[in-house]
């Protein structure tokens, strides 16, 4: 008796727990209230995924519990006894042929959203798109604006509705570069340039942070994305020029070493940098970045 009780206080809960989890908290989570069009198409993947899901869970975990008090033991109980009962090929239709069905459908989802959503591929806008250099440090981001001739430490600034074109590379332990709320991760690793294009809708502060471990200090590699107007970007990029100190070689010695950093901004760097930093460790890896991308890059002081 004391077991059959425990056992519907634990299914109970483990209810309250799915509800708590699916529905009033879900606000909270940043990748699941995107600004922009990646991190909402990604959205809607979770989200279909989810629901296809659970079209086989909650069925299950309900007859779970059915079974569980229908056939409980206890004195008087009227539950049919079929103890030679083997097979039913309604059922067996029914629990192999629906997840059979699901599968398939969340795979040729998945396979659309995975071919439409290839982070190298542009995004369609009649705007000119912006290119930012990332560099993964430890245990910090350099951020580099070879058009605009600046660079910024764990902050990085853009126009809103305005395509990014993010080149992401690393001169310390692989890492991964994430701005939750536009778009999913993509990996920093030395000798390779990495491509990743978002876009943010709405003018606003984002977290950005790196999601991969690398080791001591990596819980504060977190930066500022902000989204502003296209004049405030301008702005913000002459106040940059005019009043900030230039980053040298040197310095981006100094900078690269291990350490955390406060956010730091700077009216010009060496040029070829971004370069410099990829083809330091491997010249014939760069993932994302073909040859003659490589070839062209030109940063300006």
């Amino acid at each position: 008796m004391r077991t059959s009780k425990a056992v519907r206080c634990m299914a109970a809960l483990y209810m309250l727990l799915l509800m708590f989890i699916t529905t009033g908290c879900a606000e909270k989570y940043v990748v699941l209230d995107p600004k922009g069009p990646i991190g909402e198409q990604q959205k809607d993947l979770m989200i279909v995924s989810t629901l296809l899901c659970l079209v086989v869970i909650i069925p299950v975990l309900i007859l779970t519990a059915v079974i569980v008090w229908r056939y409980r033991d206890r004195k008087g109980r009227k539950a049919k006894y079929t103890p030679n009962w083997e097979h039913s090929t309604t059922l067996e239709a029914i629990w192999w042929g629906i997840p059979i069905i699901i599968i398939i459908t969340i795979g040729i989802i998945t396979v659309k959203y995975t071919y439409s959503l290839e982070p190298s591929k542009p995004l369609d806008s009649t705007a000119k798109p912006i290119t930012i250099q990332v560099t993964n440090l430890d245990w910090k981001w350099l951020f580099q604006y070879p058009e605009q001739g600046i660079a910024t430490v764990n902050y990085v600034q853009f126009p809103e509705d305005v395509p990014i074109r993010f080149e992401i590379t690393s001169d310390a332990p692989m890492n991964s570069f994430w701005i939750p709320q536009l778009g999913g991760q993509m990996y920093a690793m030395s000798g390779m340039a990495m491509v990743l294009h978002l876009q943010a809708d709405e003018q606003g502060e984002y977290m950005g942070s790196g999601a991969n471990f690398t080791g001591k200090e990596f819980a504060k590699m977190y930066f500022t994305a902000k989204a502003t107007s296209q004049d405030s970007f301008d702005q913000w990029v002459k106040e940059v020029k005019g009043s900030s100190p230039e980053l040298t070689l040197d310095g981006y010695k100094k900078l690269a070493e291990q350490g955390t950093s406060d956010v730091q901004t700077f009216s010009a760097f060496p040029e070829g940098l971004f370069e410099m930093t990829v083809t330091k460790y491997a010249a014939s890896h760069n993932h994302g970045l073909s040859t003659r991308e490589m070839q062209e890059v030109k940063v300006d002081k």
